[in-house]
This record gives C-alpha cells, structure tokens and sequence, in this order.
C-alpha cells in the first residue's frame, strides 16, 4: 500500500472555528445545535449574542474538529438552513482573535492562597470575590492562556472552572 499525501492531509482531524451570522429569532440556536448532533459532529464551544438590533441578527461562534471533509459538510449544512445570512470559516479565512472569559474559584490558606495570588497576577486575573479562605478570579484571554491558568491553580486548591466559551472574530478591515 503506497502513501499518498493527499488522503493523509484529508484524513487529519484539525479544529475549527466557525462565524454563523443568522436572524435573531426563537428556534434558530435549536436548529443549528440539531444539525450537527443529527449528524454526530462535536462543538466543542459554542457563543451566540445579538450583533445588530434593527436588523435582528446574531453571530453565533462554533467551535469543532474534523477532517477537511467534515467541515466543508458542516459549513454546506450550515449555510443551506433558512435564518442562516453567512458562514464563515474563520480559521481557513484568517487567523481569528479568539479570547474567552473564566470565573475560577481557588480555596486555600497561608502559602497556598499567597502563591494563587502571585500567579492571578502573573496572568493579569482579577479577583472578583474573596472570603477568608477562598476567591473568584476573572482572567480574560486565549483559551490556552486559561488552561494554563486553570492547570496552575489545581494543586493550590482549584474548586470550580465557569467558562463562556469561544468569542472569535478575523483580523482586518472585513466584516462577517
């Protein structure tokens, strides 16, 4: 059996994030949502907010994985739905700006809370809540920069992890 490079670059699962700007309407998160379990895909984080109020659109924001095949199905799929205006595949298009919100809350005392503290500043955390043997941190940023965070703050007394999900969007002047 030869290799062929063409069927391996095909065969490679990559991650992909994904802008759908759709009418802002009840219904149309549940249809976008069906779509991809119907047919087995993943989303591994998924956004939606309201863009522009007078023409009633929302953006939502995809993330998922899949072999070229795959996402080029789903990005069909997704742009044959009715209140679907645009799709667009923002890591083929550009490299987006991704950035994600986290509530991380750490208990500790003495040493512990002292080092949890130490980092959150390293990282530009801001601590949202604190008791004497707890705090809320906020940290803003690339998914990696929170795992990292999160991964840190595990030995030091890491209780719970709240995320938003992705918020992506492309460099440039264009918009979606």
């Amino acid at each position: 059996m030869s290799y062929d490079p063409v069927i391996a670059q095909a065969e490679i699962i990559r991650t992909h994030t994904m802008a759908v700007l759709v009418d802002n309407e009840a219904g149309v998160l549940a249809r976008v949502i069906g779509l991809f379990a119907g047919r087995g895909y993943n989303i591994e984080s998924l956004t939606v907010a309201e863009v522009d109020a007078q023409e009633h659109t929302s953006r939502i924001t995809i993330v998922t994985s899949g072999t070229a095949h795959v996402i080029e199905q789903i990005k069909a799929q997704l742009d044959r739905l009715v209140p679907v205006h645009r799709v667009v595949d923002l890591t083929v298009e550009t490299e987006p700006l991704e950035r994600e919100l986290a509530l991380i809350k750490v208990k500790g005392t003495g040493e512990k809370r002292m080092e949890a503290l130490r980092i959150a500043d390293s990282f530009r955390a801001r601590v949202v809540d604190t008791t004497l043997n707890s705090f809320v941190f906020e940290l803003t940023g690339a998914p990696s920069k929170i795992n990292a965070y999160i991964e840190l703050m595990r030995p030091l007394g890491l209780i719970d992890v709240s995320r938003t999900g992705i918020a992506a969007i492309s460099r440039g002047p264009e918009a979606l």
